[in-house]
């Protein structure tokens, strides 16, 4: 291993630990530096494998390395200090613990006699942890320190979750010679194959079934062609869950959008008249809104999932091996005018969100922002969603292609929009990459549209601000509560951007909106389009 130590004496435990992740391909970390991390922060610092992108709250690093995940299914590394710096990164965390995204948490501690009462910057990191985390533990011996990263890393890709590790500042800065440190192994990756009985109750259930319906979910996006296959071979439509929104594009012929609240009244009817929904990589939460008494074949790689829905066949595996496996076993089918009705209502639903999308109405009206921006944006654009009703009207509105996009699923939390755009630029230099969100959601985290800034990472980040936590509005409307504590006091956001060294646009006409976003798209500087917008959905 190389040394990284720009003094040419002997590598100290954070040396080793950064040499060690960059064996291991791990090399971005995310956080804020500080007196507890100093030696760690030094040895990113000197090491030429890794980048340390500084943020304006913790918060932004946990959220920009649980989308890093989510987008690109590697793991990023927040890194800060002890006590606020760590509880700062609980959201973040928790939003990966939720949605199961692998993040590796490194923290600084204070030197073990500043321990305890009256010690500042310190708490109980363990204890903070414990219920966050897949893998929780703190270095007191440097001897173990480099056992105890790679059991880190190795629980938190196999266990798809938060990984903690707590460094006292003595202990970082002790020598280490990594010839001599006991590690564990990490698979960078991991993949399960089905059982062949597994499969052979899959394709017997499938086959016995007389109108199938396939439930794509998000543990089924790396899986998008063999599910598309299976579709083709029975004859079965495609519904999908919100986060699995895009795992192929909307126009394809047997995709029929999403289920749940947000979804396509068809997605609802093809579901509702099945007898048998094959779930791939589906957690079957309330949101997608499966009936409880329909039987499924399930398909997923945490078999804790399997058997929350009445089972038919409960198949234990990754999607993209056990997929193509019960395709082989299955009956191919003719069609029996399934792609002929679902061509008919995708084309009635189609036209209705374009009857929706009024060009004249001030303020601009949402679905006719969803309308441009599924016009205007690149098919490989890069999306992140913030959580709001920017989120319901994308949802609901936007026309998918072969774009990709992550949001908070499970945790739902405000505020992910912009660091999961900072995320999937630093990921995907080369791409177009946007950020859907709210005035609420943005005005969470604005702080680090300077980061993009910082780092020249060019992203788009569109604004729809109706002055209010429009969700929140209609949640109180259909409660039957009068609106209250929603209203937003706003600053200039187009003024904010410029005043960060990036550039904003303000739209408040409908025909200049999708001039600003193409315009949006080939600037090479973070843009804010900061869209004047209308917080009613359909009074």
């Amino acid at each position: 291993m190389t040394k990284t130590t720009s003094e040419g004496g002997a590598m100290t435990v954070a040396d080793v630990l950064v040499s060690e992740l960059a064996a291991w391909g791990i090399t971005l970390y995310l956080g804020i530096p500080g007196s507890s991390s100093l030696p760690l922060v030094d040895a990113v610092r000197r090491n030429p494998d890794a980048r340390y992108i500084v943020v304006r709250h913790e918060q932004t690093a946990a959220l920009a390395a649980s989308a890093y995940n989510k987008f690109t299914g590697k793991v990023a590394v927040c890194l800060t200090i002890a006590g606020p710096g760590a509880t700062n990164l609980a959201t973040g965390l928790y939003d990966a613990k939720e949605d199961r995204a692998s993040v590796l948490s490194l923290n600084g501690q204070v030197q073990a006699q500043y321990a305890g009462p009256g010690g500042i910057q310190e708490i109980d990191q363990d204890a903070f942890f414990r219920p966050i985390a897949v893998f929780n533990n703190t270095v007191a011996d440097p001897s173990t320190a480099v056992k105890l990263l790679t059991r880190a890393l190795r629980y938190a890709i196999i266990g798809r979750g938060v990984a903690q590790l707590s460094l006292p500042n003595d202990i970082q800065r002790e020598p280490l010679e990594p010839a001599y440190c006991e590690r564990e192994t990490c698979l960078s990756a991991v993949a399960a194959a089905p059982t062949d009985g597994a499969v052979r109750a899959a394709a017997e259930a499938i086959d016995g079934a007389k109108r199938p319906v396939i439930l794509a979910g998000f543990g089924a996006m790396r899986a998008a062609g063999a599910v598309l296959e299976l579709a083709e071979t029975i004859r079965a439509p495609i519904v999908t869950t919100f986060r699995a929104k895009g795992i192929l594009p909307d126009e394809n012929e047997w995709v029929a959008g999403v289920h749940g609240p947000l979804g396509t009244p068809h997605a609802r009817t093809l579901v509702a008249e099945s007898d048998l929904v094959i779930a791939c990589g589906a957690s079957f939460s309330d949101f997608t809104g499966i009936p409880g008494e329909k039987q499924a074949v399930h398909i997923d790689i945490d078999p804790l999932q399997l058997g929350k829905h009445p089972l038919a066949a409960g198949v234990y595996g990754d999607c993209a091996v056990a997929v193509p496996l019960i395709r082989e076993r299955v009956r191919p089918r003719d069609d029996t005018g399934a792609r002929a009705w679902l061509a008919e209502r995708k084309r009635e639903w189609f036209m209705n969100l374009d009857r929706e999308a009024d060009p004249e109405a001030v303020p601009i009206r949402p679905p006719y922002i969803m309308k441009v921006l599924s016009e205007t944006l690149p098919e490989d654009a890069v999306i992140s969603l913030d959580v709001g009703e920017n989120q319901w009207w994308f949802g609901r509105n936007f026309r998918m292609k072969r774009q990709r996009f992550a949001m908070s699923g499970y945790l739902g939390t405000m505020g992910f929009g912009l660091p999961g755009a900072i995320a999937a630029k630093l990921a995907y230099p080369d791409a177009t990459v946007v950020c859907i969100t709210g005035d609420g959601g943005f005005s969470m985290v604005m702080a680090d549209f300077v980061t993009a800034v910082r780092y020249d990472l060019p992203i788009v980040v569109a604004i729809m601000n109706n002055h209010e936590l429009a969700m929140i509005r209609e949640e109180q409307r259909e409660a039957n509560y009068p609106p209250y504590g929603t209203e937003l006091t706003n600053p200039d956001f187009a003024a904010y951007a410029e005043a960060c060294g990036g550039a904003g646009i303000r739209v408040a006409r409908p025909q200049d909106l999708a001039d600003a976003i193409s315009r949006a798209v080939r600037m090479n500087v973070p843009v804010v389009v900061d869209i004047e917008t209308d917080p009613k959905r359909f009074e």
